[in-house]
C-alpha cells in the first residue's frame, strides 16, 4: 500500500502525465554527456517510450568524435537498465541522434544543414552545457556559459515548433543575495558588452582584469551564470522560457543506481579527500549548511516543468529555485561526522594514506597552522620516500590540487543563503500518487547516513574502481592506520610533554643557579 492508501495495482493504473508530456516531442538537449545531461537523458528514455527523438549536441572530445562519446556514454553502468528495457544500445540509438556542435564556438559549430533540421523539429529545448569549474578562465567561462546561451537562444527563436526553452542556471548565481527569490535579478554587468569584449582580447589580458571585471563576486562560475541567466531573461520576450536554479547538485539518491556520479566535485571529493586521510583540517562555519540537491531530484523536477509549463498551462511559472532546505537542513559538521563513521567502519578506502581524522576550524590562523604541520609536512615526507623508493612522488600535487580547491570552497562554506522555494512546492501538489513516486521531488523518506553511505560505495566502484572484493583488505589496512595514528600521537604528545619537562627544569635550575650565586659572593667577601 502507498502512503495515501492505494495499492500498488492501483498506483500503477494511474495516469503518467509526466511522460506524455514528451509524447511525440524532439528534445534538443545542451550538455547531453555532462553529468547532469547523463540522468536526464536516461530518465527519458526510460519512462518516455513516445518521446519522438532526443537530440544531443556533441562535441569531439579527447580523440573521440561524438558517435564514440556517444556509445562509450550509453555503453557506463548508468545505462544498464534502460539498455536492457530497449534492446541495447542500438535501441537506445533509435531514440538518440547526434548534431556535432560545441556551445563555446561561433555559430555552436553547427552545420547549415543540421541547424535547418533543428529550425524545422525541434519542439523542447533543455540548455545544459556550462563550465561548472569555478576557478576556470574567465575567457572560456565567457565564451562558453554567456555566449553559449545568447548563441541557443538565437537558434531557439528561429525553431518554428518551439515550445518551451528551458535554461539551467543555479541558485549561486545572485551571491549578493542572502534570500534568493523566484525571479529574475539584475546581471553584474552587461552580457553583450562582456561577450564582446573577451571575443576580441586575447586571455593573458583578460586575466589580468579579471579581479576588477569580477569585482566583489568570488569566481568566473558565479559571474558567468548571472549573465547567461539574464539572457533567458531578456528571451522571454520572445519565446517560452523558463529558468531552472537548481542548488549544488549531487550524486543520485535512488534511481537508477543510488549513489552513482562521474565525477569527485562537491562534497564526494571532500569525503574522499577526508576518507584517504589527504584532508585533515578546513576553514569551515561547522554549524552553516549548503544547499544540496541529489541529481535524480533535480531531472524529475525538469520534467515536471514540462508538464508544468505546456500541458498544465502554468505560464507564470518561469523561474524556480529547486533547493531543498526548505525541507532539511545538513551542517557542514554533520555530513563530515557521517562521512567519517562510514569510511571508518563500513565502507574503507583503499590506500589511505592516514587514518581518517582532523577537523574543522573556526580560526584561519589555526587552519593555517594545521594545513602546514597535517597536509604540507607528511606531503613532503611521503613523496621524499616514494621517490626513494622508485615511485613517482603524488602526495605534494595533490595538496596542491586540495589547496587551490579550498581557495574556492571557503568563501561558500563561510557565508551562509536561504532560498525561496514556493513555485517547487505548489507544483507538486498538482502530481497524483504515481507521479509523486515516480518523479520524486520531496525529501520523504531520505535518510541522510545511508545516501551517504550509497555515495561512498558508488564513488568507490565508479570514480576510484576500487570493488567490493577489496573491502576486506581496506579494512585491514584501516586498523593498521589506526594503530599508525595512535602510535604517532602518543610520540609526538610524548615529545611535548618531554620537551616541555626539560624547558621547566632547565628553567628552574637556571633560577636556583642565579640566587645563590650572589650569596656566594656576598659570603666569599
Amino acid at each position: 500500500m502507498s502512503s495515501e492508501g492505494y495499492s500498488a495495482e492501483e498506483v500503477d493504473s494511474m495516469p503518467d502525465r509526466i511522460a506524455a508530456s514528451f509524447s511525440n516531442m524532439t528534445v534538443l538537449i545542451t550538455g547531453g554527456t555532462g553529468f547532469m545531461g547523463k540522468v536526464l537523458v536516461e530518465k527519458l528514455l526510460r519512462k518516455c517510450d513516445d518521446v519522438k527523438k532526443i537530440i544531443l549536441l556533441v562535441r569531439p572530445k579527447k580523440s573521440k568524435n561524438p558517435k564514440q562519446r556517444l556509445e562509450e556514454m550509453f555503453n557506463g553502468e548508468l545505462f544498464e537498465q534502460v539498455r536492457n528495457m530497449r534492446g541495447g544500445v542500438q535501441g537506445l540509438l533509435k531514440k538518440v541522434c547526434l548534431v556535432s556542435g560545441d556551445a563555446s564556438a561561433p555559430d555552436l559549430a553547427i552545420s547549415p544543414e543540421d541547424r535547418q533540421s533543428l529550425v524545422e523539429n525541434v519542439d523542447i529545448i533543455i540548455h545544459a552545457a556550462a563550465t561548472i569549474r569555478f576557478d576556470e578562465e574567465l575567457k572560456k567561462a565567457v565564451l562558453l556559459n554567456v555566449r553559449g546561451t545568447k548563441l541557443m537562444v538565437e537558434l531557439a527563436k528561429e525553431c518554428k515548433k518551439l515550445q518551451l526553452f528551458i535554461h539551467i542556471s543555479t541558485s549561486y548565481c545572485h551571491l549578493h543575495e542572502k534570500l534568493l527569490e523566484e525571479k529574475p535579478y539584475p546581471p553584474p554587468a552587461d552580457p553583450h558588452q562582456v561577450i564582446q569584449a573577451v571575443e576580441w582580447m586575447d586571455e593573458e589580458t583578460i586575466a589580468a582584469m579579471t579581479p576588477k571585471i569580477l569585482n566583489k563576486l568570488p569566481n568566473s562560475y558565479a559571474f558567468t551564470k548571472a549573465l547567461g541567466e539574464a539572457l533567458a531573461v531578456e528571451a522571454m520576450d520572445h519565446i517560452p522560457v523558463m529558468i531552472l536554479r537548481p542548488s549544488i547538485v549531487i550524486p543520485i539518491w535512488q534511481e537508477p543506481i543510488p549513489g552513482w556520479t562521474d565525477n569527485i566535485n562537491g562534497p564526494t571529493g571532500l569525503l574522499i579527500g577526508a576518507g584517504k586521510g589527504v584532508i585533515r583540517s578546513m576553514y569551515c562555519k561547522s554549524n552553516s549548511y549548503a544547499d544540496y540537491l541529489p541529481v535524480d531530484v533535480f531531472i524529475n523536477g525538469i520534467m515536471i516543468g514540462v508538464w508544468n509549463y505546456i500541458h498544465y498551462g502554468d505560464k507564470k511559472s518561469s523561474v524556480i529555485n529547486f533547493t531543498s532546505s526548505a525541507e532539511i537542513k545538513v551542517t557542514w559538521s554533520e555530513m563530515i561526522d557521517a562521512g567519517r563513521e562510514i569510511i571508518m567502519n563500513r565502507v574503507p578506502l583503499n590506500g589511505v594514506v592516514w587514518y581518517p581524522g582532523g577537523s574543522m576550524k573556526h580560526s584561519r590562523l589555526y587552519h593555517n597552522i594545521c594545513v602546514f604541520f597535517f597536509h604540507w609536512i607528511p606531503a613532503v615526507f611521503i613523496d621524499i620516500l616514494l621517490f626513494c623508493l622508485g615511485y613517482k612522488p603524488v602526495l605534494m600535487r595533490v595538496q596542491r590540487r586540495i589547496n587551490k580547491g579550498f581557495e574556492v570552497f571557503e568563501y561558500y562554506t563561510n557565508n551562509q543563503w536561504d532560498f525561496k522555494s514556493d513555485i517547487a512546492q505548489t507544483v507538486r501538489q498538482r502530481l497524483n500518487t504515481r507521479e509523486r513516486r515516480d518523479y520524486k521531488v520531496d525529501a520523504g523518506g531520505l535518510d541522510i547516513s545511508k545516501y551517504f553511505e550509497d555515495c561512498i560505495r558508488a564513488a568507490r566502484i565508479y570514480i576510484l574502481k576500487e570493488y567490493d572484493d577489496t573491502l576486506p583488505a581496506a579494512r585491514r589496512h584501516m586498523k593498521v592506520m589506526w594503530f599508525v595514528d595512535l602510535v604517532t600521537r602518543c610520540l609526538f604528545w610524548g615529545f611535548v610533554f618531554y620537551w616541555l619537562y626539560s624547558w621547566t627544569t632547565s628553567f628552574g635550575s637556571s633560577a636556583t643557579t642565579s640566587n645563590v650565586f650572589p650569596a656566594a659572593v656576598v659570603m666569599e667577601s
